[in-house]
């Protein structure tokens, strides 16, 4: 299991033994947007038998950026708290409009771990009237060890010198530079030669993922290459992943800029180029 899978095909998976359901909703860090308390959000409504990934604990805590990737320590006492094996079967999901569950399909994936992704979220699960359970869920806890890296990192010192194409999933307007960036610290504008594609561009109007024809003419459109190297940068590297997975669904692997604008704008003596 590793892409999209559909409403009705987890629907009909429900009760496998080894099927693990992962509400990975986020407390969002950008700035601007409007705070989420996924834990309550999981207790009052969520897929039979689904257990809540808390990506909030999938960070490095001592790191002052935001949101970045985990340690394997921390990531692997997650992971055997939720009872995770090397024979499990994960399903991703999330209540977010910025689509969290792909920012933890990428940090699963840097550590080993195949996932699906729900093509559609608890909003769309309540509204074909299935079935939700409420209240907490425990798992048996398990022991797990991480496995090889499936995904690619770029750190700032990549950045500085990389031959990479660029994509930017930020807003066309932090982008360009119009809109001043949330983070007082940060410049405005964008890395030299990146190419944007606001996240949102990837997915049909009542919020599901387009087509893999639909998804390959977003990157065509932006003049992107996707058979040459490409990172994904954003604001603190959670919509990133959605360009990630967007790739990933097309046969191509690309990489991910984890300290994203919020590292790059912050720095004194790195590019910043403003208009579109």
């Amino acid at each position: 299991m590793d892409g999209l899978i559909t409403i009705e095909a987890l629907a009909a998976m429900l009760g496998a033994d080894d099927l693990l359901v992962l509400d990975a909703t986020y407390t969002s860090t950008i700035p601007g947007a409007a705070r989420q308390d996924p834990r309550a959000e999981f207790e009052a409504g969520h897929v039979p038998g689904a257990l809540l990934l808390d990506l909030d604990t999938l960070v490095d805590a001592e790191n002052p950026l935001p949101s970045m990737l985990p340690t394997r320590q921390v990531f692997e006492a997650r992971m055997a708290q939720l009872g995770v094996t090397a024979d499990t079967r994960i399903v991703l999901y999330d209540n977010s409009p910025h689509h969290t569950a792909c920012r933890a399909w990428w940090v699963l994936r840097m550590f080993g771990v195949r996932a699906a992704i729900l093509d559609g979220n608890i909003v769309h699960w309540r509204a074909e009237g299935r079935a939700v359970q409420t209240g907490p869920q425990l798992a048996a806890t398990t022991a797990f060890t991480a496995g090889e890296p499936m995904a690619q990192l770029r750190t700032l010192d990549d950045m500085r010198t990389t031959s990479e194409q660029i994509v930017d999933a930020r807003s066309a307007a932090r982008f360009s530079g119009e809109e001043a960036d949330p983070r007082p610290e940060c410049a405005p504008g964008h890395m030299p030669g990146a190419r944007n594609i606001p996240y949102g561009r990837f997915f049909e109007s009542d919020g599901h993922w387009k087509s893999p024809e639909g998804i390959r003419a977003v990157f065509d459109t932006a003049g992107l290459d996707l058979a040459q190297p490409l990172v994904a940068t954003c604001g603190s590297g959670i919509t990133a992943s959605v360009i990630v997975f967007a790739a990933h669904l097309l046969g191509h692997e690309i990489a991910l800029y984890d300290g994203s604008w919020t590292e790059w704008g912050a720095q004194p003596d790195t590019a910043k180029v403003v208009g579109a």
